[in-house]
């Protein structure tokens, strides 16, 4: 019986170094290290930073992850890294670090689409058969994707300009809140009064699946300025209730959106109907609470990995390389670093970008 192989990871493609060492299902070894402190004074990432920091951290990052795992490079059977999508540079600095490790040690070579990383981890964290639903919402990319296999991805829908990230971030810029935005305004507004700005929900008057964010940004600018106008400031009451009346928004857009495609998806009877949701906005607690209940209506199982799995990382890249490693697939010293990279060609592509470039 062939033995499941055991893969390196390596992610860089927006502002967290990583690298994973993963064997199957098992998770070795998970090293992330962050770079928050260095792009704080600029309200978001600077990819010039990113880039820099990637190159002086990965080695180390690898390094770490092999030494917490108890292996060596010669103990690896392949080394995966993100390919894109993702800020070019940062993206850049994965690929090369991965391929001089690959020439070095005669290692296979696996590029992989960041993307399919958070689509597959489901199946690390919770083995959920095919075919099965999930909604990659995070700081770059908000899609449903119908999951069919390791290389096969249906688009069901997507945001066609911001992602939910980006509209939390934006939105902690407008009220003075620390980055990043999510954690922030998730905590302001837990004392506040998601009624009392009638914020819109964009696309819902419309069929299909795609959903837009950027409107949010401005209608909740119009909100504050109001909220300020004759006091010359903005009251803490305010604040809060600006952060949970823009948080309900998003969750009514995210939990109607997520009915409509699980109803795409149920119409293929599935054995184990299951809706899964990755990146880092899953870590809402409202908006996961608005997803449970659409689940529970549909009945429907709902699958969120744990938070250190949801965020960007290597476990996932090394999963989601195991897998093509299984199916042998490998890549060669051609490998580009692409700052685009849809998981469903056939889709249309989808309009805007975010932190990690386009909504692929």
């Amino acid at each position: 019986m062939t033995q499941t192989p055991l893969i390196l990871g390596l992610e860089s493609s927006c502002d967290d170094t990583a690298a994973a060492v993963v064997r199957g299902r098992d998770v070795l070894s998970s090293v992330v290290l962050g770079q928050a402190e260095l792009h704080a004074a600029f309200g978001g990432v600077v990819p010039e930073i990113a880039a820099r920091a990637h190159a002086e951290k990965i080695d180390h990052c690898v390094e770490q992850a092999l030494m917490k795992a108890d292996v060596t490079l010669s103990d690896v059977d392949g080394i995966a890294v993100t390919a894109g999508p993702g800020l070019i540079g940062a993206v850049l600095a994965g690929v090369m670090c991965a391929k001089g490790l690959a020439a070095a040690t005669g290692k296979p070579l696996i590029g992989v689409n960041h993307l399919a990383g958070h689509a597959l981890t489901p199946r690390l964290t919770n083995d959920v058969p095919y075919p099965y639903l999930v909604l990659l919402v995070s700081g770059g990319h908000c899609q449903f994707l119908l999951v069919e296999g390791p290389e096969e991805f249906t688009r069901l829908g997507g945001t066609i300009d911001d992602a939910p990230g980006e509209a939390f971030d934006k939105t902690a810029r407008l009220l003075a809140l620390p980055q990043p935005g999510g954690p922030s305004v998730e905590a302001c507004a837990a004392a506040g009064d998601p009624s009392r700005f009638p914020l819109p929900r964009p696309l819902l008057d419309r069929p299909g699946c795609d959903m837009s964010f950027s409107g949010l940004k401005t209608a909740l600018l119009r909100a504050r300025d109001g909220a300020m106008a004759g006091i010359g400031g903005l009251r803490e009451q305010d604040r809060a209730d600006l952060c949970a009346s823009f948080q309900s928004a998003v969750s009514d857009i995210l939990a109607e959106k997520s009915r409509r495609a699980l109803a795409l998806y149920l119409d293929r009877s599935p054995a184990k109907p299951t809706l899964a949701v990755a990146g880092g906005v899953a870590a809402n607690g409202a908006i996961r609470s608005a997803l449970q209940a659409v689940c529970a209506e549909l009945e429907t199982e709902f699958v969120a990995p744990p938070l250190a799995l949801c965020t960007d990382n290597a476990a996932m890249i090394a999963y989601a390389g195991g897998e093509l490693f299984t199916l042998g697939r490998r890549s060669d010293m051609s490998l580009a670093a692409r700052p685009r990279w849809p998981l469903d060609d056939a889709a249309p592509a989808l309009l805007g970008s975010g932190k990690k470039g386009a909504k692929a």
